[in-house]
């Protein structure tokens, strides 16, 4: 497919790889069959490349649903997500709206979409963040002009998911990761492992993303490499990381930290890619 430069980032989201985009794509392979991305989050890579076969996941299902909407109900969600209005009280009012299970069921998957989109354009630092019960819990933002409703960004979205082959799914990474065959390339960007306890940032889903999972996910990496299925993957540049990928390619890349309240705090950091094949 052409690339469509409108296709972009819709959403802001902790992790996102805007910024990295050169050094991911240099280190790619030169050929793929398809794509998977079994962390997706903002899609930044993905919508860069726009590959004609992707399979796209997160276990946020909410972050599902709005892709979901997107390719399949652009209208209504553009006619919803221009009811909003950025003020502090429909803010609130509409955060508080899954602290109501009942009420929260009762919504549609369009008005849960725009929703989404809606909390992450006004919230403080476009920060998507749940508490243990799974409620979006982020503050509002008072920025003056949030572009709640990018019409043309959102449609260019649309057009390439109805374009192109794309699956998207809400289950944990490991099950997605079993499905795929030999010629699927891998991005793997998962929750980071946090460079010290206060970094420490895991409200992208009730749960966070333990130890534990970096080694479980490590694993799924060797059974891929035994599988003949090529990955590359993101994380912090910790000790830990490092060892647990000792046997794999590892380039150190610098990243901006933008999780943080205090504007000095959000310098550059140590990065890892990791890949299971030589470029």
């Amino acid at each position: 497919m052409n690339n469509n430069k409108l296709v972009l980032p819709f959403l802001k989201w902790v992790g996102g790889k805007r910024q990295l985009l050169k050094n991911l794509t240099d280190l790619m392979p030169s050929k793929i069959n398809a794509y998977c991305e079994p962390f997706i989050g903002g899609g930044a890579l993905l919508f860069h490349l726009q590959p004609d076969i992707a399979y796209i996941n997160d276990i946020n299902s909410e972050l599902i649903n709005v892709y979901k909407v997107v390719k399949e109900n652009i209208d209504e969600l553009l006619i919803e997500l221009s009811r909003y209005k950025n003020e502090p009280e429909i803010f609130y009012e509409v955060r508080n709206w899954d602290r109501d299970k009942n009420f929260y069921a009762s919504l549609s998957n369009i008005q849960r979409a725009a929703r989404i989109i809606f909390l992450n354009k006004t919230c403080f630092n476009g920060l998507y963040r749940v508490n243990n019960s799974g409620e979006f819990n982020t503050p509002f933002g008072y920025y003056r002009k949030p572009n709640i409703v990018n019409e043309p960004v959102l449609r260019a979205v649309n057009n390439y998911f109805n374009n192109a082959e794309i699956y998207l799914s809400y289950y944990d990474y490991a099950d997605v990761l079993l499905t795929l065959k030999k010629g699927t390339f891998v991005y793997l960007d998962p929750p980071y492992d946090p460079v010290s306890e206060s970094s420490n940032f895991t409200g992208y889903s009730k749960g966070g993303f333990s130890k534990n999972e970096q080694i479980r996910l490590r694993e799924c990496c060797d059974d891929l490499t035994k599988r003949g299925i090529k990955f590359m993957l993101s994380n912090s540049a910790t000790d830990f990381i490092k060892e647990q990928y000792s046997e794999y390619n590892i380039t150190i890349v610098k990243a901006k930290r933008v999780v943080n309240s205090v504007g000095y705090k959000r310098g550059d950091i140590d990065e890892v890619i990791i890949r299971n094949y030589e470029k």
